[in-house]
């Protein structure tokens, strides 16, 4: 199989089920697999509603899915203008190592520039070496100088007590 039989096409509603293989598919991968709360059903409605909150691309060879990136803008202040931020991009082992994956993030960075966004940005896990290895012969930068904080489950409900009610 070589990248150029590969084609790469927005999601649909029907879609769900494969999106969410390749979600615990990575969460798997990632050491998470009981992380995943969202179902094919939570990702279909989700993806029939009027405004969906995130747009994904499949990766497919003669109709089978090989891998997923899904994305939603952001927005950076300094620049004033959306970005584009890659939540999830998987591949699995099984179908790496042929371009898939470089595929799929041309294409977003290809949507990005069409969209006017000048940024596409993600977060790499330290320890994923092959990742990084393979995001940096992409000309991507880790930025080891910022680090991701969240907020979830009790320190959230915690935290929300404290504030205040917008009008």
């Amino acid at each position: 199989m070589a990248v150029t039989d590969t084609t790469i096409r927005f999601a649909r509603a029907n879609d769900a089920q494969t999106i969410h293989n390749f979600i615990q598919g990575l969460a798997q991968y990632e050491r998470e697999p009981e992380a995943v709360e969202a179902t094919p059903e939570s990702i279909r409605a989700q993806l029939q509603s009027q405004q969906p909150p995130f747009e994904c691309l499949l990766a497919e060879v003669n109709g089978e899915a090989r891998g997923f990136a899904l994305f939603f803008h952001n927005y950076s202040t300094w620049r004033g203008k959306q970005g584009i931020y890659l939540e999830d991009l998987y591949v699995p082992e099984q179908h790496r190592g042929v371009g898939i994956g470089e595929l799929l993030l041309a294409t977003l960075a290809r949507i990005a520039e069409t969209r006017g966004c000048p940024r596409l940005e993600w977060q790499v896990l330290d320890w994923n070496t092959p990742a990084i290895n393979f995001y940096e012969t992409l000309g991507a930068k880790v930025m080891n100088d910022w680090l991701p904080c969240r907020l979830q489950g009790p320190e959230l409900s915690a935290l929300a007590i404290k504030g205040a009610t917008v009008t």
